[in-house]
């Protein structure tokens, strides 16, 4: 019998990553996943068998000792989920501290980088591997208010095209997730919590869901070795774009 493949999925403690660790592990992926919130990436990785691991991809070190520790027990990586990230605020430039910049930078872009770096040696020791990244239609369009947040996934999508050039001629797929309004932790990470202005994101719209993009990730990764999808773009039916959603109000 073939040893299951290994999936590595970084914020995988709740939203989208946790949905994806749950889906790779039905489609019989051995799931390593990594999160900053260490109790709970291991109740999720313990519903399919998988290890959690405690990584914050902000942190160098961290990303060091999470990789050291896939490699000691998986020995490769055949799909990697570079999921981790967040947005913080919505406001205008002019008004936009610092520190909110430097935070979804730092996390959706330096992150995804240094994560990928690290994994691409354990990468190579698959016979066939595969990077998701997970962008936004952020990456393709702007709104007002979004300019940190929308800097950040066009650089995840420039990320993806460029490691599609860089690893041509190699047996490593490279797709980009593009989704447009997913209900998860994110508007409450975004508003500081504040619950109620981020209900109000999806008020009057019946948005994605977590596993609505972890089904599209599966798909991908599971096609034929020679497919690569290369990017996919998911949005409610009710989204035509980041800034133009039509709201029922009944």
């Amino acid at each position: 019998m073939d040893e299951p493949r290994v999936a590595v999925v970084t914020g995988g403690s709740s939203g989208i990553g946790a949905a994806t660790v749950r889906r790779l592990g039905a489609e019989g992926f051995f799931v390593i996943t990594g999160a900053r919130r260490l109790e709970r990436i291991e109740q999720v990785a313990s519903e399919v068998g998988g290890v959690g691991l405690e990584l914050d991809v902000r942190d160098q070190y961290s990303i060091d000792r999470f990789v050291s520790a896939v490699e000691s027990k998986s020995g490769r990586i055949d799909v990697l989920v570079n999921n981790a990230g967040l947005a913080l605020g919505l406001t205008a430039v002019e008004t936009t501290p610092d520190e909110f910049w430097a935070g979804m930078w730092e996390a959706n872009v330096l992150g995804l980088l240094r994560m990928t770096r690290a994994c691409l040696p354990l990468l190579r020791k698959a016979p066939h591997a595969h990077i998701v990244n997970l962008g936004s239609i952020a990456g393709f369009e702007v709104y007002k208010g979004g300019a940190g947040y929308t800097a950040t996934k066009h650089a995840v999508r420039a990320i993806s095209r460029t490691l599609r050039l860089e690893l041509n001629g190699e047996p490593i797929r490279v797709t980009e997730i593009a989704p447009g309004m997913v209900e998860t932790e994110f508007s409450t990470v975004r508003f500081g919590g504040d619950e109620k202005k981020a209900k109000e994101t999806y008020k009057g719209v019946q948005p994605l869901t977590g596993e609505d993009i972890a089904d599209c990730i599966a798909f991908a990764v599971t096609r034929p070795p020679h497919v690569d999808i290369d990017e996919m773009v998911i949005r409610p039916v009710a989204q035509a774009a980041a800034y133009q959603v039509a709201r029922k109000t009944t």
